[in-house]
């Protein structure tokens, strides 16, 4: 469940940083009572991104195989040893 506090309560920075590290999810800052900020640990962050990353690739090769930029495999391999000379 997600963790939501105010604004207010980053004053107290040691805390809210242990929040976040024993939290694999964001913490929600709210302010005047709607969401505002969003923080999180860096490790949590780097995981994020990292998936964030592989899901692009993801969506770049649908997009390439829609578009019919395919080879099969053997021809790839075989350009790649003529590149890198192998």
């Amino acid at each position: 469940m997600p963790q939501i506090i105010p604004i207010k309560d980053l004053k107290s920075t040691s805390e809210i940083s242990d929040m976040c590290h024993k939290s694999d999810e964001p913490i929600y800052i709210t302010k005047n009572g709607y969401g505002d900020m969003v923080i999180m640990s860096m490790e949590v962050y780097e995981s994020t991104m990292r998936q964030l990353a592989v899901y692009r690739d993801i969506e770049v090769s649908e997009q390439q195989i829609e578009n019919g930029h395919v080879r099969d495999a053997r021809t790839a391999l075989a350009g790649m040893r003529k590149k890198y000379d192998i």
